[in-house]
């Protein structure tokens, strides 16, 4: 049985009760009708000729065709859509992993990619440690790896701290998930938005036949409520044995979304740009509020992504400036508890920001009110 999702649980009660999210993991979404102004005509065409009945549970043809030439080396085949990344997570470790098997799952990481792996078999975890700058250890994933070890998963840029590996690690990974037969599975939903001088990793579908590579329109596109996600693989028994196990959740994807999800990844290029752009315009505003505040704070901006893990410095703890911010100042944060592994030692003093969304000043100030009334003598 599956534990709560802790992540899922704490926006429920507050991500639409704060006046401020500020720990949002998504970049600026459009509205429709930014949207639909972005559409070539025979996207235009489609929209407005669209029926509401069941599409293919791969997924709109044509959808899974321009998914494909976002890749090197892919073919629209080599793609299956789902019902945002969740779904793909969730279906692909079902298919790929057995009682008895092993899996290694570098840490910290969106909470369902350690439990529904956990859920199946004996699990590892790898973690990135901030006193080495978040660098993923390939020589730790050696270590860990067991003859019986059938997955290694990855999130790059990494959720919550940004981390982005450089390209000499990343394919060291890879050749040593070639060597060993070891299925590498990639969550690459932040892929789009590294700042330089990062660049973005070569995608693991493209470097690697067995490679799954997941992604979505949720976060660099900043379009979450399309819930179009995917899974790329140039192994088409894997692609097909997915494809069964969607029968079981979803069966297809919604109709409206498949069409939206084409308008805009025909649109990727200024939708990516602006993107990057508010991420790099927001850096450059919270480098100035954790200057400021340098007593309280240790900051390192995301290399990729928009969602980065400052250290909290108060006596309090994060744990209670997340919760009183929240309560008292209507700014949402995610404290480290929500990160807490089970596989690996969990920093318990970083929380979660996002930089994606726009006009992040008013949170800002709020928070720096709260921060100033702490520090006021009573």
């Amino acid at each position: 049985m599956l534990p709560d999702f802790r992540l899922e649980t704490y926006f429920s009660r507050w991500e639409f009760q704060a006046r401020h999210n500020l720990t949002a993991s998504d970049a600026q979404t459009l509205s429709l009708a930014e949207l639909l102004a972005l559409a070539d005509d025979d996207a235009r065409s489609r929209w407005e000729a669209l029926t509401l009945g069941y599409t293919e549970t791969y997924g709109l043809p044509a959808l899974r065709a321009e998914i494909a030439a976002t890749y090197d080396r892919l073919e629209a085949e080599d793609v299956i859509c789902f019902a945002g990344a969740e779904e793909g997570l969730y279906l692909a470790m079902q298919v790929l992993l057995t009682p008895g098997d092993h899996a290694v799952v570098v840490t910290p990481c969106y909470q369902a990619a350690e439990t529904v792996p956990l859920s199946r078999c004996d699990v590892t975890g790898v973690a990135l440690r901030p006193e080495d700058g978040w660098v993923l250890d390939v020589d730790a994933v050696r270590r860990a790896l067991r003859p019986t070890t059938r997955l290694v998963s990855v999130n790059f840029p990494n959720n919550p701290t940004g981390a982005v590996p450089d390209e000499q690690t990343w394919q060291q990974l890879v050749d040593l998930c070639t060597e060993r037969g070891i299925r590498l599975f990639s969550d690459e939903v932040y892929r789009g938005l590294e700042q330089p001088p990062v660049t973005a990793l070569r995608q693991a579908a493209d470097v690697s036949t067995t490679a799954l590579s997941l992604n979505v329109m949720s976060k660099a596109y900043g379009l979450p409520g399309l819930r179009i996600g995917w899974i790329a693989c140039r192994d088409r028994v894997i692609l097909a044995q997915l494809e069964r196990a969607k029968h079981y959740t979803t069966i297809c994807n919604s109709a409206p979304s498949e069409v939206l999800a084409l308008i805009a990844l025909r649109a990727r290029s200024p939708i990516l740009d602006r993107n990057r752009g508010i991420v790099a315009a927001n850096i450059h505003v919270f480098d100035g509020f954790f200057a400021v505040h340098s007593h309280l704070f240790e900051w390192q901006p995301p290399q990729g992504g928009c969602v980065c893990f400052p250290r909290y410095l108060g006596a309090d703890g994060v744990e209670a400036m997340c919760a009183d911010l929240v309560k008292e100042q209507g700014v949402l944060l995610l404290p480290a508890s929500i990160y807490a592994s089970t596989l690996t030692p969990t920093p318990n003093d970083r929380f979660r920001v996002g930089v994606g969304r726009r006009d992040p000043q008013d949170a800002l100030d709020r928070w720096a009110e709260w921060i100033d009334r702490r520090r006021s003598p009573r």
